[in-house]
């Protein structure tokens, strides 16, 4: 073998080497990406599942059907609120879809999930923390009583409203805590529906959902945080067993006094932030 052959036969030793070194290092390379996406994908999922059970279902089914009109899977048309064809032609997931859908992706989609997730979980991990029956059937009356008003509004969407109602009664059980509006305004909880309607106003929306969201989020708070203490009132709201078999744990005898408790432990917090 002469000099030159025996260069080359060295030469290609050193690049099947540095070969097999780079096919490591890229293997390796992928092994912790993978490791990287699968420990993000676990996390996302923690966090998922670790949101209150009601917010979550209601939060997924709003972004899951406007994905679904985002891909022309559906289109509006079958969603919106319309009793001629729920009676007549019997399409009863309108009952339902009319608080699901808000618009096609943009600032509005984004402003309405936001605050339904924020107000939405706000709620069931407060005021109504341990009483997750008793929140499904607050959205049961607020939706059905809508619905019951959007027979006279000519309303054809009311997921909307609905967060206004949420709002409403959060920021009634809440009424002292300071908040900000996109850094303009400074106010107490107790203005924020009317400080919504405002927004909706001069954007040029309609102030009738916003309306509709007040008054069924006020009928609702009268009836369970107002009525039943004053004299001669009685709780009329009661949620029914059924509900409470399907979502609550066992509670023990002294549950409905823990809620009182509750409830004035959140006002207490409040004029504590206040004072």
């Amino acid at each position: 073998m002469d000099e030159a052959d025996w260069l080359l036969q060295r030469g290609g030793r050193g690049l099947c080497s540095s070969f097999r070194e780079r096919m490591i290092v890229d293997r390796e390379g992928e092994e912790e990406e993978a490791a990287a996406a699968a420990a993000m994908a676990l996390s996302f999922t923690q966090e998922y599942f670790q949101i209150p059970v009601v917010t979550r279902v209601y939060t997924t089914a709003c972004v899951l059907t406007t994905a679904a009109v985002q891909l022309e899977v559906i289109t509006p048309f079958q969603l919106y609120f319309n009793p001629d064809l729920i009676i007549r032609r019997y399409q009863i997931w309108r009952l339902v879809t009319s608080f699901l859908f808000f618009g096609s992706l943009g600032f509005s989609f984004v402003f309405n999930i936001i605050f339904l997730y924020r107000y939405c979980r706000m709620l069931e991990e407060g005021s109504f923390r341990g009483r997750t029956a008793d929140f499904v059937f607050m959205f049961l009356f607020g939706g059905i009583v809508m619905t019951l008003f959007a027979l006279f509004a000519n309303v054809l969407f009311l997921g909307q409203a609905f967060i206004v109602m949420l709002v409403y009664v959060w920021s009634r059980r809440h009424p002292l805590i300071r908040m900000n509006f996109f850094g303009l305004l400074n106010f107490q909880a107790s203005f924020l529906p009317w400080v919504l309607m405002g927004f909706s106003l001069l954007i040029g929306n309609s102030v009738v959902v916003d309306l509709l969201g007040i008054g069924v989020g006020h009928v609702y708070y009268f009836l369970e945080d107002v009525f039943p203490k004053q004299p001669g009132g009685r709780k009329l709201l009661l949620t029914p067993e059924l509900l409470r078999v399907m979502f609550d744990r066992p509670e023990d005898p002294d549950s409905h006094l823990l809620h009182e408790e509750q409830q004035d432990g959140d006002v207490r917090q409040d004029e504590e932030q206040h004072d």
